[in-house]
């Protein structure tokens, strides 16, 4: 997978995330293994450029449901989220993910 994505496999990997949302945006991408709308937006992801933390939802459903439960978005895959200090500012599913939009939340919310 890209240089960009880090992958966030656990709950401590997620609080660090979360965390650094306190002095600049990040990005959450909830990316499906098996689902071709979510190969398209990884393909989308993949041209963001700056970092972002990839759940792969097969491999850290837990991760998926805290996501959800912490930002107060119901979980879609494949979904872009950008959190600043916490909370979720912005988020995209399906063919409404795109890097420019990606990149255009996270300029809005530095």
């Amino acid at each position: 997978m890209g240089d960009r994505f880090t992958h966030i496999t656990d709950a401590e990997a997620l609080e660090q995330v979360l965390a650094r949302s306190n002095d600049a945006p990040v990005i959450l991408f909830k990316h499906s293994s098996t689902c071709p709308i979510s190969s398209k937006a990884y393909e989308q992801m993949s041209q963001v450029k700056t970092d972002v933390s990839l759940v792969v939802v097969q491999r850290a459903r837990e991760v998926s449901s805290e996501i959800a439960s912490r930002t107060g978005i119901r979980h879609e895959s494949p979904q872009a989220i950008v959190v600043r200090n916490g909370e979720a500012v912005w988020s995209a599913s399906h063919f409404d993910i795109t890097a420019k939009a990606v990149e255009d939340a996270v300029r809005e919310h530095e």
